[in-house]
Protein backbone atom coordinates (compact mmCIF):
# COMPACT_ATOMS: atom_id res chain seq x y z
CA UNK A 1 0.00 0.00 0.00
CA UNK A 2 3.08 2.16 -0.08
CA UNK A 3 2.85 5.54 1.64
CA UNK A 4 -0.90 6.00 1.20
CA UNK A 5 -2.21 7.43 4.44
CA UNK A 6 -5.65 9.07 4.54
CA UNK A 7 -6.31 12.63 5.65
CA UNK A 8 -8.08 11.19 8.71
CA UNK A 9 -4.95 9.35 9.90
CA UNK A 10 -2.57 12.20 9.05
CA UNK A 11 -4.63 14.55 11.24
CA UNK A 12 -4.93 12.00 14.07
CA UNK A 13 -1.17 11.34 14.17
CA UNK A 14 -0.03 14.96 14.00
CA UNK A 15 -2.51 15.96 16.72
CA UNK A 16 -1.40 13.02 18.87
CA UNK A 17 2.31 13.86 18.56
CA UNK A 18 2.20 17.66 18.62
CA UNK A 19 -1.02 18.59 20.39
CA UNK A 20 -1.19 15.77 22.94
CA UNK A 21 -4.56 14.62 21.60
CA UNK A 22 -5.05 11.01 22.64
CA UNK A 23 -5.05 8.40 19.89
CA UNK A 24 -5.58 4.79 20.88
CA UNK A 25 -4.35 1.97 18.67
CA UNK A 26 -7.53 0.73 16.97
CA UNK A 27 -8.78 -2.68 15.96
CA UNK A 28 -7.78 -3.00 12.30
CA UNK A 29 -9.74 -4.46 9.41
CA UNK A 30 -8.94 -4.92 5.72
CA UNK A 31 -11.59 -3.90 3.19
CA UNK A 32 -11.70 -4.71 -0.54
CA UNK A 33 -12.64 -2.18 -3.23
CA UNK A 34 -13.95 -2.36 -6.80
CA UNK A 35 -12.89 1.23 -7.53
CA UNK A 36 -9.84 3.31 -6.69
CA UNK A 37 -9.47 4.49 -3.10
CA UNK A 38 -8.19 7.96 -2.26
CA UNK A 39 -6.67 10.11 0.47
CA UNK A 40 -10.11 11.43 1.39
CA UNK A 41 -11.17 7.88 2.36
CA UNK A 42 -13.32 7.32 -0.73
CA UNK A 43 -13.83 4.41 -3.11
CA UNK A 44 -16.48 1.74 -3.77
CA UNK A 45 -16.14 -1.04 -1.23
CA UNK A 46 -17.32 -4.52 -2.14
CA UNK A 47 -20.87 -5.25 -1.02
CA UNK A 48 -22.94 -8.34 -1.37
CA UNK A 49 -23.64 -11.78 -0.06
CA UNK A 50 -21.26 -12.82 2.72
CA UNK A 51 -18.78 -9.92 2.26
CA UNK A 52 -17.33 -8.61 5.51
CA UNK A 53 -14.09 -6.84 6.25
CA UNK A 54 -11.36 -9.13 7.53
CA UNK A 55 -10.16 -8.39 11.06
CA UNK A 56 -6.39 -8.19 11.44
CA UNK A 57 -5.91 -6.97 14.99
CA UNK A 58 -8.39 -6.62 17.83
CA UNK A 59 -7.29 -3.77 20.08
CA UNK A 60 -7.71 -4.35 23.80
CA UNK A 61 -8.28 -8.09 23.39
CA UNK A 62 -4.94 -9.10 24.86
CA UNK A 63 -4.08 -10.81 21.58
CA UNK A 64 -0.88 -9.96 19.77
CA UNK A 65 -1.09 -7.66 16.76
CA UNK A 66 -1.15 -9.56 13.50
CA UNK A 67 1.17 -6.98 11.96
CA UNK A 68 4.93 -7.49 12.08
CA UNK A 69 7.02 -4.84 13.82
CA UNK A 70 8.14 -1.96 11.61
CA UNK A 71 11.52 -2.44 9.93
CA UNK A 72 13.76 0.05 8.14
CA UNK A 73 13.41 -0.71 4.44
CA UNK A 74 16.24 1.62 3.45
CA UNK A 75 13.84 4.36 2.35
CA UNK A 76 11.30 4.37 5.13
CA UNK A 77 9.64 1.97 7.53
CA UNK A 78 7.63 -1.06 6.49
CA UNK A 79 5.14 -3.33 8.24
CA UNK A 80 3.40 -6.36 6.81
CA UNK A 81 0.84 -8.88 7.97
CA UNK A 82 2.28 -11.45 10.38
CA UNK A 83 -0.46 -14.00 9.68
CA UNK A 84 -2.73 -14.89 6.77
CA UNK A 85 -5.68 -12.54 6.29
CA UNK A 86 -8.62 -14.55 4.93
CA UNK A 87 -11.98 -13.16 3.85
CA UNK A 88 -15.26 -15.07 3.97
CA UNK A 89 -16.07 -17.10 0.88
CA UNK A 90 -17.93 -15.00 -1.68
CA UNK A 91 -21.63 -15.90 -1.67
CA UNK A 92 -22.05 -14.13 -5.03
CA UNK A 93 -19.80 -12.39 -7.54
CA UNK A 94 -18.00 -9.49 -5.82
CA UNK A 95 -16.53 -8.04 -9.00
CA UNK A 96 -13.06 -6.93 -10.04
CA UNK A 97 -11.10 -6.06 -6.87
CA UNK A 98 -8.54 -3.31 -7.53
CA UNK A 99 -7.76 -1.76 -4.14
CA UNK A 100 -7.76 -2.54 -0.44
CA UNK A 101 -7.70 -0.38 2.67
CA UNK A 102 -7.14 -0.56 6.43
CA UNK A 103 -10.11 0.59 8.55
CA UNK A 104 -10.64 1.03 12.28
CA UNK A 105 -14.09 -0.61 12.29
CA UNK A 106 -15.84 -3.66 10.85
CA UNK A 107 -18.46 -1.44 9.22
CA UNK A 108 -18.27 2.28 8.48
CA UNK A 109 -15.40 3.66 10.57
CA UNK A 110 -12.35 5.52 9.31
CA UNK A 111 -10.13 4.49 6.42
CA UNK A 112 -6.51 4.84 7.54
CA UNK A 113 -4.29 3.36 4.81
CA UNK A 114 -5.21 2.49 1.24
CA UNK A 115 -3.63 1.24 -1.95
CA UNK A 116 -3.87 -0.56 -5.25
CA UNK A 117 -3.40 -4.31 -5.40
CA UNK A 118 -0.32 -5.48 -7.29
CA UNK A 119 -2.50 -8.08 -8.99
CA UNK A 120 -6.18 -7.09 -9.18
CA UNK A 121 -8.55 -10.05 -9.15
CA UNK A 122 -12.08 -10.88 -10.22
CA UNK A 123 -13.89 -12.53 -7.32
CA UNK A 124 -16.69 -14.89 -8.30
CA UNK A 125 -19.18 -16.76 -6.16
CA UNK A 126 -17.36 -19.47 -4.19
CA UNK A 127 -13.95 -17.73 -4.29
CA UNK A 128 -12.00 -17.00 -1.11
CA UNK A 129 -9.55 -14.09 -0.98
CA UNK A 130 -6.45 -14.45 1.18
CA UNK A 131 -3.38 -12.31 1.77
CA UNK A 132 -0.72 -14.79 2.90
CA UNK A 133 1.55 -13.74 5.74
CA UNK A 134 3.95 -11.02 4.60
CA UNK A 135 2.01 -10.19 1.43
CA UNK A 136 0.28 -6.98 2.56
CA UNK A 137 2.87 -4.24 2.95
CA UNK A 138 2.30 -0.80 4.45
CA UNK A 139 5.13 1.73 4.48
CA UNK A 140 5.94 5.13 5.91
CA UNK A 141 8.43 7.00 3.76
Amino acid sequence: MANNKTNYLEEAVINHVLNKTAYTSPTTYIALFVSATAEEGTGSEVSGASYTRAIVYESGSGSSPKWNAAVDSGGGYLVDNAADITFTTAGEDWGYIVDCAVFDAGTSGNMMYYGTLTTPKTVNSGDTIKFVAGALDISEL
